[in-house]
């Protein structure tokens, strides 16, 4: 009877850790899943394309550098009840706080032009006009925010970060059908033994950018001010903290394990295509080329999942950054700035998220093709150059022991945080350099 008296007590709590489990899962799994975004699937695309399976090996460093960073906003929001921009402004004045949000919003503002762009791309593969699908989208982001429950947005939204894993069985069908020879062996030698002959071949700057770029996507300063602010509106506190961490590893595991899938599709496709290499520029493109390089059904199926993929990136992507700038200005204007708050409760806040919609969706309206590609190339990569900033900025509030108390970080945190901030700086650094004298690396 003892035995089963302290069974029964043993169920009981693992099943109350497991309800608030779920109940905490939320914020780390939407951010860094909304962080495959159009942009994003582009990068992942072309990286495929152009470089076959040799950068997989980058996301084994990707998932630990995402989740050391994400998981200081975890702390810092549930510890301090403050977003991440009203952090800024408290902890190092207005004039940093400043700095930081006119950054935010103007790559915020360029990174939601590029998810209206791949909203697009992705809805003409299906016949759908661009007018109608920014509009469409543009009504459904509202509905979606308007609801007035936090709990409601984060259900809907954790829907659609579903639709984000359409492209496993696509890499399936690739190596299927591709002209991949090793088979899922040359896969994994992607991860452990990559061949670094790809310098010779597109040379060093190129190969930086593709680098950055995979950086950016993976890494953004958008998602350390949305995860922050999730955090607080959700109501997170200090014991929920443990669980947020989960919550924010399994999000990197996700996020990172999907990119490798998108890579590993378009490897397949396109660089160990029988005719040769075939390069692609977007995710579009590489959705509307399935057919011509997967042979029969596979190459339309492929096609429809890879536009389905597209789509629900970009809105994914629309919903969570035009919430994080209105969440950050709500914060230093101290405008009321909760989901949990009506249109007339806190109507600058919905403005906000409204005019930022209606905007990127014009722009991406008016913009060619060719500038549409640029810009989702350029926004990942200027990305890439304000991140140190705010990672500069994140560490030093997590090491105010009187602000965070017992959570400040630890010694092998700051060590692991201060590591990532230096590379990012030095793969900045190396990219500018490129750049400014092509020749200085050979």
């Amino acid at each position: 009877m003892y035995w089963i008296s302290k069974l029964i007590h043993w169920l009981s709590r693992l099943k109350r850790r497991w309800l608030i489990l779920l109940a905490v899962i939320g914020p780390g799994v939407i951010t860094m899943v909304a962080d495959n975004d159009a942009g994003g699937i582009s990068t992942y695309a072309q990286t495929g394309a152009k470089t076959g399976f040799n950068m997989l090996w980058a996301f084994i460093l990707l998932v630990p550098m995402a989740y050391f960073i994400q998981e200081m906003t975890v702390r810092l929001g549930a510890v301090t009840k403050r977003g991440h921009a009203e952090a800024i402004f408290d902890g190092f004045g207005p004039v940093w706080g400043w700095f930081s949000v006119f950054d935010l919003v103007l790559i915020n503002w360029l990174t939601l032009v590029t998810e209206y762009i791949g909203m697009t791309q992705a809805a003409l593969i299906f016949g759908v006009p661009a007018w109608l699908t920014c509009l469409g989208v543009t009504a459904l982001l509202m509905t979606i925010v308007i609801s007035g429950k936090y709990w409601t947005f984060e259900r809907i939204t954790l829907v659609f970060c579903l639709f984000n894993m359409v492209y496993i069985p696509a890499a399936f069908w690739a190596m299927k059908t591709g002209n991949v020879h090793e088979g899922w062996g040359a896969v994994g030698r992607g991860f452990y033994r990559p061949s670094f002959s790809l310098t010779a071949t597109f040379g060093v700057p190129a190969l930086l950018t593709l680098v950055m770029a995979n950086i950016a996507t993976t890494i953004t300063p958008w998602q350390i001010f949305f995860q922050q602010s999730a955090v607080v509106d959700k109501g997170m506190d200090i014991k929920d903290i443990k669980y947020g961490k989960i919550d924010t590893l399994a999000g990197a595991l996700l996020t990172c394990g999907v990119a490798v899938f998108i890579i590993i599709a378009t490897a397949a496709a396109f660089y160990y295509h029988p005719a040769g290499q075939i390069a692609v520029e977007s995710a579009a493109e590489t959705a509307t080329r399935m057919p011509e390089v997967m042979a029969g059904r596979w190459g339309m199926w492929a096609k429809g999942l890879f536009a389905i993929g597209l789509f629900d990136a970009g809105l994914l992507g629309a919903l969570c950054i035009s919430l994080a700038t209105s969440w950050a200005l709500g914060e230093v204007f101290g405008w009321a700035h909760s989901l949990n708050e009506s249109v007339r409760e806190a109507p600058w806040f919905y403005v906000g998220y409204t005019l930022m919609l209606l905007s990127a969706g014009i722009v991406s309206l008016v913009a060619s093709t060719r500038v549409q590609d640029a810009i989702t190339i350029f926004v990942q990569v200027v990305a890439v150059t304000l991140l140190p900033a705010a990672l500069v900025f994140l560490i030093l509030l997590l090491n105010d022991k009187p602000l965070m108390g017992e959570h400040v970080n630890t010694r092998g945190q700051n060590i692991a945080n201060w590591s990532i901030t230096a590379f990012v700086i030095v793969v900045s650094t190396a990219f500018g350099l490129s750049v400014l004298f092509p020749t200085l690396f050979g």
